[in-house]
């Protein structure tokens, strides 16, 4: 039997904390109507016997306090709210454990804002890790050590797991479940619970809102004007020259402060550009091309899909009020 070890931190959303015991539950429950024993041991494990989640509005009462479980096989960040910092502070006493888990043999998933625990065990120093795509430039700045992908729904790395925003945690405990219940019932608890299982990427959902929180003046007004003047051709020498910088540190510069190359930067503005005119408006994938500054619809799709992770037109279709309606 796996015993799997749902932490209950301060702080914690419900959702993915009941969301990913009720899942296993469930496939015990389905063993049991097989005539078969339970699959996993399902405990919540808190610092203290009761915990206020949710800001406060539920409370959880734990299973076992963490000096209670000597040993586990799966542990579950859930997702946690609120200020970061904080929240790694009021839940520091799950680091110890966590880490002494893993050196037992521990396998460790975190769901959504989770990764910030996560992450501040060490475990993910080096490693890809996904969250919440609203998280992603704090949680670059916090743990710049950490390979962060804002595109994945799942990260899986010798043990330790990840996954995207909200409920994206709903197919990675679906990649639990297959991994130590076998396909046949991962498949039966995504039709039961409804849960797409072939989603591995996020990125039609962020919405790039580029890396602002830096000290560079210069830098900060380049991305300003690129911002004003997408649907313009603009050159990273021209930017360059208009703060009176080496295009070679101009672009160090630029990397530095927001993660992105120049380049990159001009293309997710534009993209973003032409995300919210296919969402709201009636225009034509060519028409919107060269709303945001395209004039080659080649370039224009392939950037948009690099991205999104769909077509201009896959991207219409799914998210445009009128295509919706139909």
């Amino acid at each position: 039997m796996v015993h799997v070890s749902i932490l209950v931190p301060k702080g914690a959303i419900l959702a993915s904390l009941e969301g990913s015991r009720q899942l296993f539950a469930q496939v015990n429950q389905f063993a049991k109507m097989r005539g078969a024993s339970p699959l996993f041991k399902i405990q919540l494990v808190g610092i203290e016997s009761e915990t206020k989640v949710s800001g406060g509005l539920f409370t959880v009462n734990a299973d076992a306090l963490l000096q209670d479980v000597k040993k586990t096989n799966l542990i579950i960040i859930p997702a946690i709210d609120g200020d970061m910092k904080k929240a790694l502070e009021e839940n520091e006493a799950f680091v110890p454990w966590m880490l002494k888990q893993h050196s037992k043999g521990a396998e460790i998933a975190s769901l959504c804002l989770g990764a910030f625990l996560l992450a501040s065990t060490g475990l993910l120093d080096g490693k890809k890790c996904a969250t919440h795509w609203v998280a992603a430039n704090d949680f670059m700045k916090m743990f710049p050590q950490v390979q962060l992908v804002q595109e994945k729904i799942i990260t899986a790395e010798n043990g330790i797991y990840s996954s995207g925003g909200a409920f994206s945690y709903l197919n990675l405990i679906l990649h639990l479940i297959e991994r130590y219940a076998g396909h046949d019932m991962a498949v039966l608890c995504a039709k039961v619970f409804a849960i797409e299982m072939e989603r591995n990427s996020q990125a039609s959902f962020i919405i790039f809102q580029g890396q602002k929180e830096h000290e560079d003046e210069h830098v900060r007004k380049a991305q300003e004007f690129i911002e004003a003047n997408f649907q313009e051709k603009t050159t990273v020498d021209q930017l360059a020259d208009m703060f009176a910088i080496g295009r070679r540190s101009f672009e160090r510069r630029f990397k530095k402060a927001t993660k992105n190359t120049v380049s990159e930067y001009m293309q997710r503005v534009k993209v973003e550009a032409a995300k919210k005119q296919l969402e709201a408006t009636r225009k034509n994938v060519n028409e919107v091309m060269y709303d945001v500054g395209y004039s080659d619809i080649k370039a224009f799709r392939t950037t948009f899909k690099k991205v999104t992770g769909l077509s201009p037109l896959e991207y219409r279709n799914k998210y445009n009020s009128v295509s919706m309606a139909v």
